[in-house]
């Protein structure tokens, strides 16, 4: 007789999961990009302090936060499919309304609104993105597609950080408004998000999931949280999880403002279109391929030999900032330069943080201590991006970059204290 999981399976593979991985993760990396990312440059050109794009936009991480709280609900009420089909529309329409209200004199408030709604959206999307993911696929061809569910991530961030932010920065040129591009520009996402829930729609095959568990009995909430912090060195690796990034974090808010700011307020001033090349095209690549190279290097000798190697390359690519924010060339070439190695240095890093992230997530519930490690990930981007921009605005540029490389010591400290197999994550002979 075959099990419950099996048939889920069996329905599944009726429709081809190259199509229905590929767009599902595709759709998970817009409204994620768009929130995060590309709302920075687009507050910056429509005049916004860099303190206000500091904090309100890294408070933007907060349902990413958050997120295991009401994971649950997912689990137990509904399908995942309905899930994330319901939360992709109303992602739609919170950029749609974003992009019909930047013209209003209040269009901070609500595009912050539309823009919340969308980060809460998007985390529920995750939730049930992955949940579905795993019961969808059998282990084996979990395990085979991760790499083409990386891949439709990665293309949504060029996507979101290139082609959006370059059609933006065409119809500023175009309508010689920033305020109009920008409407039409979300307008544009908002109508690319309702065709990629329309793909999704007739591509994932309709499932239902059990919520039980083998006993009968419904998940314990509770019990996994408790489990979760009854870990052996959690407190330890908390740390190291809000400290990894601490530096970066606050990089990653002002990099944009200071690649688009006028010289005469120490920036580079580059157009929308030359950073939305940049960093949506080979900086995406770039990220990439130190992503790839850091996951093969891990699956060669284990998380022991790289952790430091890698949280170095993370962190001192960032004094390329130094120099740029001292010499402020005119070519865009060399700030191109900076962004590729810096994002090279991000993804090589990134890999063994991600690793150590799943490390401290094994156990019987390993889904969801996941997703409350991942929620601590988010923390460690949100607050120290809240206060960047005050820090930039009181430091200057060249000041905010000196100290975002010193922030990178403690997290570099750490590592020495951290217990773990260092033969973690070797792939087996």
């Amino acid at each position: 007789m075959k099990t419950y999981s099996e048939e889920m399976t069996k329905t599944a593979s009726k429709k081809n999961p190259w199509w229905w991985v590929s767009s599902l993760y595709f759709t998970e990396g817009i409204p994620y990009v768009i929130v995060i990312t590309v709302s920075v440059i687009m507050y910056k050109k429509l005049g916004v302090s860099n303190a206000d794009i500091g904090l309100y936009t890294s408070l933007l991480y907060l349902p990413w936060v958050i997120k295991p709280i009401w994971s649950p609900l997912v689990d137990l009420k509904g399908t995942k499919r309905k899930w994330f089909l319901g939360m992709q529309l109303l992602v739609a329409l919170a950029f749609l309304l974003t992009g019909f209200t930047l013209g209003t004199s209040a269009f901070f408030m609500i595009s912050l609104a539309c823009f919340w709604m969308a980060a809460f959206a998007s985390a529920t999307n995750d939730i049930a993105s992955d949940g579905y993911y795993m019961i969808a696929l059998s282990e084996k061809k979990q395990s085979f597609f991760l790499g083409v569910r990386s891949t439709f991530y990665r293309l949504a961030m060029i996507t979101g950080q290139g082609l959006i932010v370059v059609i933006a920065g065409l119809l500023e040129e175009r309508f010689g408004d920033n305020t109009k591009a920008w409407s039409y520009t979300m307008i544009i996402t908002g109508v690319l998000m309702i065709v990629l829930t329309l793909i999704n729609f007739f591509t994932t095959p309709a499932i239902e999931e059990n919520t039980e568990d083998t006993s009968g009995k419904q998940l314990d909430f509770i019990g996994v949280f408790k489990s979760f912090f009854e870990k052996k060195q959690i407190g330890m690796a908390l740390a190291f999880v809000l400290l990894y990034r601490l530096g970066e974090s606050q990089l990653v808010k002002m990099a944009s403002p200071f690649l688009l700011d006028e010289r005469s307020t120490g920036g580079l001033a580059l157009s929308t279109t030359e950073v939305g090349t940049i960093y949506g095209t080979l900086g995406i690549i770039a990220l990439s391929l130190g992503g790839i190279l850091g996951g093969l290097v891990i699956s060669r000798d284990g998380l022991g030999k790289w952790m430091m190697p890698m949280i170095l390359a993370l962190n001192l690519p960032n004094l390329f900032y130094v120099l740029l924010s001292v010499f402020t060339p005119d070519s865009v070439i060399y700030a191109a330069v900076v962004v590729v190695i810096e994002q090279f240095g991000y993804g090589f890093g990134f890999a063994a943080y991600l690793m150590y992230l799943i490390y401290i997530a094994e156990g019987i519930s390993k889904t969801s201590h996941y997703a409350i490690a991942t929620g601590f990930m988010a923390l460690g981007m949100m607050l120290p991006g809240m206060i960047s921009g005050y820090i930039q605005e009181y430091l200057g540029y060249t000041g905010f970059f000196i100290w975002v490389v010193l922030a990178a010591i403690p997290g570099i400290l750490i590592v020495r204290y951290l217990k773990y197999p260092a033969d973690y994550g070797k792939k087996e002979e």
